[in-house]
C-alpha cells in the first residue's frame, strides 16, 4: 500500500495524459496536422474520457493543439512565423546573456562541458528528443547564468518550442548533430577563454546557422 506522500505526488489522470501527449507532440510522435482523439488517447493511457479533456484543454492553451468539439484535437504544425519568432527571441536573449555569463560564476564550464558529453552520448543512442533536451540545457545554463531572473522566464518559455523545432531538424539533418556539437565547443571555449565578443560571435552563428536550416525544413 502506497504511503500518503507517495499517494501525493502521484500524477492524476489528467496529468499522465498530458505527458503523453506533449512528449508525443515535441519528439514528433504525433506530427503537426495529425488529429487525436479522445477515445484512442484514452486507451492508450488507460484512463477515461474526462481526464483527456482537461489535458487537451491545457495543451490548447500552450498553443500545441486545436479542439474541435466531437472531433478531436489536432496538432499544430510549426508556423512560419513561430519560426522566426523563437530565433529572434533566441538571439536577443543568448547574445545579451552569453556576455554577462563573464567572469564565468562557478560550476558553469563544468556544467556546460558535461551537457556536451551527454548530446554526443544520446547522439551515439539515436535518442534524438535526448539530444535535443541535452542541446536546450546548454544554452539555457548560459541564460541562467547571466543572474537576470526576468529573462530565465522568458527563456523557459520557449522551451517546448525549441524542442519541437530541434528534432525536426535533427530529423532532416541528422548531420547537424556533430555541427552543433562543434559550435558548442567553440562557445565554451570562448567562455574558458573569458573572452565575451568571441562568446557571442560564436553564438550568432549558431543560432543563425539554426535559422537558416530550420527555414529550409519549413518549406
Amino acid at each position: 500500500m502506497p504511503s500518503p506522500a507517495a499517494a501525493q505526488t502521484a500524477p492524476t489522470a489528467a496529468e499522465r495524459v498530458y505527458a503523453h501527449v506533449k512528449r508525443g507532440v515535441l519528439d514528433r510522435r504525433y506530427e503537426g496536422g495529425v488529429l487525436l482523439t479522445e477515445g484512442e488517447l484514452a486507451e492508450a493511457v488507460g484512463v477515461s474520457r474526462t481526464p483527456v479533456r482537461e489535458a487537451l484543454l491545457r495543451l490548447e492553451t500552450e498553443g500545441l493543439l486545436k479542439l474541435y468539439p466531437k472531433k478531436g484535437a489536432l496538432v499544430l504544425p510549426v508556423s512560419a512565423q513561430e519560426i522566426a519568432d523563437v530565433i529572434e527571441t533566441r538571439l536577443l536573449v543568448e547574445e545579451f546573456t552569453v556576455r554577462r555569463a563573464l567572469p564565468s560564476p562557478p560550476g558553469l564550464l563544468d556544467r556546460l562541458a558535461a551537457l556536451v558529453e551527454e548530446q554526443r552520448r544520446h547522439a551515439a543512442a539515436g535518442d534524438l528528443a535526448a539530444v535535443m533536451a541535452a542541446d536546450r540545457g546548454f544554452h539555457a545554463e548560459i541564460v541562467r547564468a547571466a543572474g537576470n531572473q526576468i529573462l530565465c522566464r522568458l527563456y523557459d518559455q520557449l522551451r517546448d518550442r525549441q524542442l519541437r523545432m530541434g528534432v525536426a531538424l535533427l530529423h532532416a539533418h541528422p548531420d547537424r548533430i556533430e555541427r552543433s556539437l562543434t559550435e558548442h565547443t567553440e562557445i565554451l571555449d570562448a567562455l574558458r577563454a573569458g573572452d565575451a565578443e568571441t562568446a557571442a560571435a560564436a553564438v550568432r552563428a549558431h543560432v543563425g546557422r539554426v535559422e537558416a536550416l530550420v527555414r529550409g525544413t519549413a518549406r
